[in-house]
């Protein structure tokens, strides 16, 4: 029963040569490298030769350093930016690995970071999550993307929705 929860549906649509529409079902988070191939094994029909499997061998944006180095990261990143606390940039490299240096790159201190909606959560990487993880609700942000959720309360909440609602910074 386990594998089966696990397992992913794969449905494609549309003639050869034609976009095609593409649905997935199901699944688990810890299968997507699996379930990124079989989409492009599905694309390829429809756009032609593809080279082969290659998402085992490359790391995901931001992870580009083994697990045993994440204490160096968290270190080089509290060497760029002393201003930032340690559960801060303990948070941010485990969240965005590498790619924590984009969310603090030209900034000088926290108030740099723009509003502090709770939990260490800062509109520098509100603003990172909307450019790039298409965050755009701050159910987006607090659970898909940081599960701050977890530590916010609703007074935070209804703020950092406010915040969105209002185009931000």
């Amino acid at each position: 029963a386990q594998e089966a929860t696990r397992d992913y549906v794969l449905h494609c649509e549309g003639e050869a040569g034609e976009a095609p529409l593409i649905s997935v079902f199901g699944g688990k988070l810890t299968t997507y490298r699996r379930l990124a191939e079989a989409v492009l094994d599905k694309v390829a029909l429809h756009a032609g030769e593809r080279e082969g499997p290659w998402t085992a061998s490359k790391p995901l944006p931001g992870g580009d350093f083994t697990p045993g180095e994440i204490i160096t990261e968290i270190e080089k990143l509290l060497a760029a930016h002393g201003y930032v606390t340690a559960d801060l940039a303990q948070r941010l490299v485990r969240s965005y690995g590498t790619c924590a240096h984009d969310i603090l790159a030209g900034a000088r201190s926290l108030a740099d970071l723009g509003e502090h909606f709770g939990a260490g959560l800062h509109a520098r990487e509100v603003d990172y999550l909307q450019r790039c993880e298409w965050a755009q609700s701050a159910e987006d942000i607090l659970w898909r993307r940081t599960k701050l959720g977890l530590r916010f309360n609703e007074t935070q909440r209804a703020r950092l929705a406010a915040w969105l609602a209002g185009g931000g910074g």
